[in-house]
């Protein structure tokens, strides 16, 4: 089942340092790149992934994964409150220009939630932990919305939530005037401990938005009209080197070949594809619909049980450790491939991506686990990373480029 707006939560990968951010250099109107920042202090850690994951989509994270993360609660001035280790932390952000003067924060870039929110100086000192904080009242352009409110709920049963905002939101030299910036009052305790993320910046369908009695759209929805194409494109990498998001534009220099196309279906709010069967190395292709999203906001690709359990038995010693919150295998071990299907295109993730992370000792982390305690397949950054993506709003469509 997939989870309602309510139960959607906005955690994801993207965090990095929070000093001054230079602004951006000019580019043609109708279109710009943005470049992603790394948080140099990130550390891989699968578990703690998974149970981001889990949190993200209204699931509680497993009882032995959240007893092995340390996940256990302490008490705080009102209640009790879930304690997250340090490798929580998400990796990749992007700076944000919110207010006038601008107001610079780093927010996480998310195709799986549809809100624009922030750390502000509405929210509660007890759920600051040095972020960077929006002010309105520093923003001659801020204006309140009366009666309007958002609240969204984790996994875990913690939500965040507080009161609205227009204001002028720009991203790569390009504005929305009255942008809906979603002021927290209140925070989940996963974003307290991630110090450097400021914020989130939906990319998915406004259907999404939590925003009551209004709905609001979100930034792509509301600068479309304004770039020379109406999509945005996504060019992530690996090994530590930061990707970007093209609004706008395609960036042909980005990928090999030519790009196939898959319809969007908008029902639940996401981009939601059919993959069109999948492969484990060398093997034959098997043909099959796998209905999933692409998510920026989610680290690993979830799969459905069978197709996990088809790739990992072809990698030597793999296990699915509860513990871990999926499948380990020695690091020494040699991982396939794994090819799936975008109509009758295959996109190739390459083992090596696979290989998300040391566990323990001489063990390894999947990027591959399954999606079975989640309710969805998603297509997040070991997805991504192996293709030039690009989110096209016309059609809907997603089209997909190896590269």
């Amino acid at each position: 089942m997939i989870p309602t707006p309510s139960t959607l939560a906005l955690v994801s990968a993207l965090v990095g340092a929070v000093s001054a951010v230079p602004a951006p250099a000019p580019q043609p109107a109708g279109r710009f790149t943005v470049h992603q920042e790394r948080n140099v202090n990130f550390k891989r850690h699968g578990p703690a992934q998974v149970a981001k994951t889990y949190l993200k989509y209204g699931k509680p994270v497993p009882a032995e994964l959240a007893a092995a993360l340390g996940m256990t609660n302490s008490k705080r001035s009102e209640g009790s409150v879930t304690t997250y280790p340090q490798e929580y932390d998400s990796e990749w952000l992007t700076p944000v220009q919110i207010g006038t003067p601008a107001q610079t924060l780093m927010l996480d870039f998310d195709t799986g939630s549809s809100d624009l929110w922030v750390f502000s100086t509405d929210t509660s000192s007890r759920y600051v932990n040095g972020q960077t904080l929006y002010s309105p009242s520093k923003s001659s352009t801020a204006k309140k919305l009366s009666g309007d409110d958002w609240a969204i709920s984790y996994g875990d049963g913690s939500s965040s939530s507080g009161i609205v905002y227009t204001d002028v939101v720009s991203i790569g030299g390009l504005s929305v005037a009255k942008q809906a910036v979603e002021s927290a009052q209140t925070v989940s305790d996963s974003f307290t401990s991630e110090s450097d993320l400021d914020g989130l910046l939906g990319l998915a369908f406004s259907s999404l938005n939590t925003v009551e009695p209004t709905q609001q759209k979100t930034w792509f929805d509301n600068i479309k009209a304004s770039l020379d194409s109406p999509l945005f494109a996504v060019d992530f990498k690996t090994g530590g080197v930061a990707g970007t998001y093209d609004f706008g534009f395609i960036d042909s220099s980005k990928y090999t070949g030519s790009i196939t196309y898959a319809t969007v279906s908008t029902r639940q709010g996401f981009w939601e594809f059919s993959a069109s069967g999948y492969a484990v190395g060398s093997s034959s292709f098997k043909s099959s619909s796998i209905d999933g999203i692409a998510d920026t906001g989610t680290t690993l690709l979830y799969l459905p049980q069978t197709i996990v359990s088809a790739y990992y038995a072809q990698v030597s010693g793999a296990k699915n450790n509860n513990q871990a919150g999926g499948y380990v295998f020695p690091c020494s071990a040699t991982l396939p491939n794994f090819t799936f299907g975008v109509g009758s295109a295959r996109i190739v993730i390459p083992g090596s991506y696979i290989n998300y992370a040391p566990y323990s000792g001489s063990t390894c982390f999947g990027g591959i686990q399954s999606s079975s305690g989640i309710g969805i397949n998603i297509f997040g950054d070991v997805a991504l990373k192996a293709a030039y993506v690009v989110f096209d709003s016309t059609g809907p469509r997603i089209g997909w480029a190896a590269k």
